[in-house]
């Protein structure tokens, strides 16, 4: 038999599948040809079929499924610390809002989505769940970057920098569902901010929307306790009820944070299918609340890890969160056998993508599914030995480990080097910008 060439094989090092099996191969093999994964398995096999066009050696090193972030405000990276140690509404309100009305511009947008993703790619990640504005320019940085990107413009019942009026929100909002329909890399959505920002009919609209062109439907819910007691005052039904009562909730709706939830909350949750993104670091920086994860795993409500913006957070490694999420419900639960070392991990990566919707072609190393992985060193103190490599990823591993980024099939970051992106240049416009921020709180 002669071997196929195919663009690329990875060979060398530990695979980890993260598939519904756990496969693990060590060491092991993955080849990808036009961008998905065509061979995967032990390294003899794999390279007895497959010859690569290019090969990478990862000998000593572990090949595992891109971190999947399901949500950020990318271009927030301009505002990291800007307003640190403040209430949640304090800081919306009283800083970030007013902010945003005197700076944001595509141009602020496109640096901020450009730093934010040469961060992500450091830390493995591959793909991100974004809501803000300006999100057309978010998305040509996201493929300039070759760094997959869920877009959805943040619709409120107020003007913003990009739309003066709900209905110019909701226009631009299907100029992007046509626009980037198909795209490999970038994926359109529909994203109400929240039920207090946004009107029931907006939210309708928008619901409409999503279930015309099937994309998510995402929104923040049940963020602060403040929050639910007015939705409770104002409609006589908490956030989640109130979006049960409007038809909003179903399978391709994602409630980011879910903080504040009551039994009757996850229940309707998982009778949609409704999906809950958990920002652990966030939540716990603003005083929120910690989203109920264990309770929602138990119903069946399907849970994913995200970010949520470098202002609030103030980073945007995923390593951390998994590490986060997974001690802190211990510590809340009093049982360390919750949100263990796997499910963490998996909230991280395939169940990440479900929650999204696009489990069929991401979040696992899997014959058929797109060539997006990253490679981390194992030659370091911290990482040695392994004895369970998925605890090791969870409780031990830094973002400073990923050594190599490949997304859907192309690599991304070699040995530690940007190759899409011009950091120097980054870096300077971003101190530049800084120095605008600073200058506009005067004004």
């Amino acid at each position: 038999m002669i071997s196929q060439e195919v663009d690329l094989v990875v060979a060398g090092g530990m695979v980890l599948t993260a598939d519904h099996d756990w496969n693990i191969y060590d060491p092991g093999a993955v080849a990808v040809d036009g961008g998905a994964i065509v061979g995967l398995g032990p390294r003899d096999e794999v390279e007895w079929a497959y010859r690569g066009r290019e090969r990478i050696d990862t000998s000593g090193r572990l090949v595992m499924p891109g971190l999947i972030n399901a949500h950020t405000h990318a271009p927030m990276t301009l505002f990291r610390g800007i307003a640190d140690d403040l209430p949640l509404e304090t800081w919306l309100y009283k800083y970030i809002w007013p902010a945003e009305t005197k700076l944001l511009s595509p141009d602020f947008v496109r640096l901020g989505t450009q730093l934010a993703a040469a961060e992500m790619i450091r830390s493995g990640t591959v793909l991100f769940c974004d809501m803000y504005f300006f999100e057309d320019d978010i998305a040509e940085a996201c493929k300039e970057a070759s760094i997959r990107v869920v877009i959805g413009e943040a619709l409120v019942d107020f003007p913003t920098a990009n739309c003066q009026t709900p209905e110019d929100q909701l226009e631009y909002t299907e100029y992007l569902l046509s626009q980037w329909n198909d795209d490999p890399l970038v994926v359109p959505s529909v994203q109400p901010h929240s039920p207090y920002a946004a009107s029931s009919e907006l939210m309708q609209q928008a619901r409409t929307l999503a279930d015309e062109y099937d994309v998510p439907y995402l929104l923040h819910v049940a963020e602060t306790r403040s929050e639910v007691q007015e939705s409770i005052e104002k409609h006589g039904r908490t956030p989640v009820g109130r979006l049960a009562d409007l038809g909003l909730l179903g399978p391709t709706t994602v409630a980011i944070h879910g903080v504040h939830l009551t039994d009757e909350d996850i229940e309707l949750l998982a009778q949609h299918g409704a999906g809950v993104v958990h920002c652990p670091e966030s939540q716990l920086k603003l005083a929120s609340g910690f989203t109920p994860v264990p309770k929602l795993l138990e119903a069946g409500v399907k849970v994913a890890l995200g970010t949520d913006g470098a202002a609030s957070n103030n980073d945007l490694d995923m390593f951390g969160e998994m590490g986060t999420a997974a001690r802190v419900h211990k510590m809340m639960a009093g049982d360390p056998t919750v949100v263990d070392a796997r499910q963490a991990l998996s909230m991280a990566t395939l169940e990440a993508a479900r929650v999204l919707g696009l489990d069929d072609e991401l979040g696992s190393l899997e014959v058929g599914k797109r060539g997006d992985m990253i490679v981390l060193d194992l030659d370091v103190p911290h990482m040695v030995p392994v004895y369970d490599i998925t605890s090791h990823l969870v409780y031990a591993a830094h973002a400073s480990d990923v050594r190599t980024v490949i997304v859907d099939g192309c690599v991304v970051m070699r040995d530690r080097g940007l190759l899409t992106l011009d950091e120097d240049e980054i870096f300077a416009r971003a101190r530049e910008m800084a120095r605008e921020i600073v200058a506009s709180w005067g004004s």
